[in-house]
C-alpha cells in the first residue's frame, strides 16, 4: 500500500497539469510507503503527447539525492492527459523499475496504482 497525503498528490497534480498537453513524470520518495517527497522529471519521450520517458540524467541525479536524504523510491508517477488511469502497452513494456507505478488520468480525475508489468492494483490511500 502506498499512502500519500493530500499536500504530495496537490503538488503532483499541479506538475502534470503544468506539463499538459505532454503527459508528465516524476517520483514520489518517502519512508515506510509514506510519500514525503514529489520529484517531477522532465519528459524526453520522441511524442510526449501519448508517452512518456523520463530524462535518464535526471532521474539518476534524483535518485541519488533521495537516498542521500535517506528516503527511498517508493514510485514512478505519470499522467494520462486523455486516457483512463490503467497501464497502456507501453506503461507495461516500459516498466524497468520494481516499484509501483501511479497513473493520473487527468481527465476525470481518478488516480490508480499499479505493479508493472504484472498489472496488479496496489492500494493507494489518501491522508490528509
Amino acid at each position: 500500500m502506498l499512502r500519500v497525503g493530500q499536500a504530495e498528490l496537490e503538488r503532483t497534480l499541479q506538475h502534470l497539469r503544468s506539463e499538459l498537453p505532454r503527459e508528465g513524470v516524476g517520483l514520489w520518495a518517502g519512508r515506510g510507503g509514506r510519500v514525503e517527497r514529489v520529484l517531477p522529471l522532465p519528459n524526453v519521450h520522441e511524442t510526449p503527447q501519448v508517452a512518456y520517458t523520463a530524462d535518464p540524467g535526471a532521474l539518476l541525479r534524483g535518485i541519488r539525492g533521495l537516498e542521500r536524504e535517506g528516503l527511498e523510491l517508493l514510485a514512478i508517477y505519470h499522467s494520462h492527459p486523455q486516457g483512463p488511469a490503467s497501464p497502456s502497452s507501453s506503461d507495461r513494456t516500459q516498466a524497468y523499475w520494481r516499484v509501483p507505478y501511479v497513473i493520473f488520468a487527468l481527465e476525470s480525475g481518478e488516480v490508480r496504482a499499479y505493479k508493472l508489468p504484472e498489472g496488479e492494483e496496489v492500494k493507494l490511500h489518501v491522508e490528509p
